[in-house]
């Protein structure tokens, strides 16, 4: 990742990912309101990605359970091709410690939904049971910070308020 070589922190990075996606939309329809997201994980100064095997699932819940990361929840809003807003929102999780047995019985219950999930993990789903202390806004968490975007949407007349 071209970001990651030039030092990019993992904040600036999700808001950059964000930002590629909405104006990659708002080009093919510039006269739409278009809201690009991205989501990183940071666990101690390293970038987690989605896992690509059920092994990379395992390391990466065995590496973050018993401690705390962070996660950087960006959207960014273009429109005629240009972005008119964004916001990075960040939230601390810790995960609880659990067994070997339960990793992987979790992870084979869920194996179909955490590969589309940084950390292997989906909060709105079993994931939460993997936590014993939250502390962020919950859409962030889940990869949307909703509760921006509609106070943007409606301090911009965007939405009815």
């Amino acid at each position: 990742m071209a970001l990651l070589e030039e030092g990019a922190s993992p904040r600036d990075i999700s808001d950059a990912l964000a930002e590629h996606k909405a104006l990659k939309i708002s080009k093919k329809y510039p006269d739409s309101m278009v809201i690009g997201c991205d989501q990183i994980l940071e666990h101690r100064g390293t970038i987690l990605s989605k896992p690509e095997s059920v092994e990379m699932a395992r390391n990466q819940l065995a590496m973050l359970r018993g401690n705390r990361h962070r996660l950087h929840s960006a959207a960014v809003i273009c429109h005629q091709a240009s972005p008119i807003w964004r916001h990075v929102g960040q939230a601390q999780l810790e995960m609880r410690t659990f067994s070997d047995a339960y990793l992987d019985a979790y992870i084979g219950r869920n194996w179909d939904s955490i590969r589309h999930a940084v950390g292997a993990y989906k909060l709105e789903e079993e994931g939460v049971r993997l936590f014993s202390r939250i502390d962020g806004d919950y859409f962030s968490i889940l990869g949307l910070p909703l509760l921006n975007i509609l106070a943007y949407l409606g301090t911009s007349g965007e939405l009815e308020t």
